[in-house]
């Protein structure tokens, strides 16, 4: 089987999930960020930037090949079907590796609810893009 990946689709829903990220961090969220982790310098680097970009770009690219596999092991597709996909990709992965991040680091628990909150939503955000972008399917 081959999967056709749209690689424009995978970049905007990369972006789409950094330009998230700015504004839940950053517009939204940046003083109960600051209080949970104490940091209060919120201006990263150039490399960090690119870095979470890659990063965001990896995501959504694996992103796109589950929702596809998961349109072909269930026989679903759709909006709702990306959105359970991502939910549990959230659920397995994401939640329960960040869950022992902040057990091991000692990390407030609020701040494991605002990061995964951010996370959650910025998966689901992607598996939208990825699904309603022309041109994302199965060859």
């Amino acid at each position: 089987m081959d999967i056709h990946v749209n690689y424009l689709a995978v970049a905007v829903a990369a972006v789409a999930s950094y330009i998230l990220a700015a504004i839940w961090y950053g517009a939204i969220f940046a003083k109960l960020w600051v209080r949970f982790t104490g940091i209060t310098e919120m201006k990263p680097a150039p490399v960090n930037i690119i870095l979470m970009l890659i990063g965001s770009f990896i995501m959504a690219y694996v992103l796109q090949h589950s929702i596809v596999f998961g349109d072909i092991a269930l026989k679903t597709s759709g909006i709702s079907a990306a959105l359970q996909g991502a939910f549990f990709i959230w659920l397995g992965f994401v939640a329960i590796t960040t869950m022992a991040t902040k057990l091991y680091e000692k990390k407030p628990w609020g701040l494991w609810v605002l990061d995964n909150a951010f996370w959650l939503i910025s998966l689901m955000v992607q598996a939208v893009i990825l699904t309603v972008w022309p041109g994302n399917m199965v060859l």
